[in-house]
């Protein structure tokens, strides 16, 4: 359906995660990857989804000179905000370690914003997942990190890995989001820029 729509259009989808990629596939929407290196920081004064909102904008940049009249360029950035700080992606085994055991029986939020960049316009919207954890042992922490190496995710888990399974208790919000996409932002927003 969204394929159809969007048939004129050229979409972008500027972005490296093979779970975002999926969830393009999945929509039915005919879509490109393009890569282009962005150093991801931004001011700290910052805080919850005015960080990924920037950031998504942030990763749009060097695509805007090139962008023609049917282009749909998609960027994003997802963040997990605990006790009010921003989480990204681990540097290593102890800091995976780290964030996962302050993780551990609390309540936490994972946002995501995506951007939205056509020659003239710019819209970017962003979701918010509430995701509570039962207290992880150590051993459980270390079975995790060790098996599944998730330095590639902000908060240092995959919700739709192991640690998924054994540690969650209660989501609020978009489960999809915490993967890495609110999908259904994506699709409505999709059909208003088209429409």
């Amino acid at each position: 359906m969204l394929q159809e729509k969007l048939k004129n259009h050229y979409i972008i989808l500027a972005s490296a995660s093979p779970r975002r990629q999926k969830f393009f596939s999945e929509l039915g929407i005919d879509f490109d990857i393009q890569l282009k290196p962005v150093k991801e920081e931004y001011p700290e004064r910052l805080r919850h989804f005015e960080i990924t909102d920037y950031l998504a904008q942030l990763k749009s940049l060097p695509f805007k000179v090139d962008l023609k009249d049917k282009d749909i360029l998609v960027t994003s950035d997802t963040i997990v905000w605990h006790k009010d700080k921003a989480l990204g992606k681990p540097r290593d085994k102890e800091e995976a370690f780290q964030i996962l055991t302050s993780l551990s029986n609390t309540t936490h939020e994972v946002i995501t914003s995506v951007c939205f960049t056509t020659k003239t316009t710019q819209k970017t919207v962003s979701a918010v997942t509430k995701v509570t954890f039962k207290e992880l042992t150590s051993d459980e922490i270390n079975y995790y990190i060790d098996n599944y190496k998730p330095f590639d995710k902000a908060g240092a888990y995959g919700i739709q890995e192991w640690i998924g399974y054994i540690a969650v208790t209660k989501i609020e919000g978009s489960h999809y989001n915490v993967i890495g996409l609110p999908v259904h932002l994506v699709y409505q927003t999709l059909l208003e820029l088209v429409n």
